[in-house]
């Protein structure tokens, strides 16, 4: 019962977003760690996903986890969204934007955005049915021939700033919306922090279409 009163309100959507976004953020994390091994060459980054596959029931289970997470994240931002909207139905008919950020104006587009790539990059490199020259198992095949199409880099790239400005606000509403910001002169240290990581992320994974596309990576 309490769960469900838990759910049922604003305060406990923020916070299953908070912490549905951190499982997210740290995937993410991984996710490129592993990826950047392509600079690496063939072998490498091949190797590193028969590690993966080698885990069996672990990789499993957080594939579910990170399935359940991003279905909740998605229902809670949408039930946000509608309860907002419920609250407001005439919208300001001037906006001033003085503390939001380009990001935090974004947000919403910016999820549909990573949504959108998640999906055709599952379709691409995981599953490879929209993919011209699909090889299982291997890894830096797949990359090199999926992204060598400059409108598929792109793509790709575009993809990625949504990413950055997407895990710039919600790394840091997560932060706040679990009170890991009160202390007194550390929040804005912890919003460049914050805007660094989301750059950075934003950039090792741009960096690997273009790097493919420029015929950096052959």
């Amino acid at each position: 019962m309490w769960l469900a009163q838990f759910w049922r309100s604003t305060v406990g959507k923020k916070i299953v977003m908070a912490v549905t976004g951190l499982i997210m953020i740290g995937f993410v994390i991984g996710h490129l760690a592993g990826n950047l091994l392509v600079f690496a060459g063939r072998d490498r980054i091949n190797a590193y996903s028969a590690f993966l596959r080698s885990t069996g029931e672990v990789l499993w289970v957080v594939r579910i986890i990170l399935l359940v997470s991003v279905a909740v994240h998605i229902t809670a931002a949408w039930q946000l969204t509608v309860i907002d909207r419920a609250a407001r139905p005439v919208g300001y008919e001037k906006h001033q934007y003085e503390a939001a950020t380009f990001a935090s104006r974004t947000i919403r587009w910016g999820g549909v955005l990573v949504l959108v790539f998640i999906v055709y990059h599952l379709l691409h490199m995981t599953f490879g049915t929209v993919h011209p020259s699909f090889t299982p198992h291997d890894v830096y095949h797949n990359l090199i021939s999926g992204l060598k199409i400059w409108y598929v880099a792109i793509f790709y790239i575009v993809a990625m700033m949504g990413l950055g400005l997407h895990l710039y606000h919600g790394t840091w509403s997560s932060l706040k919306t679990l009170g890991l910001e009160q202390q007194p002169g550390v929040p804005l240290r912890r919003r460049r922090i914050v805007w660094v990581f989301a750059v950075l992320i934003a950039l090792g994974f741009a960096s690997i279409p273009l790097a493919i596309v420029t015929r950096m990576l052959r």
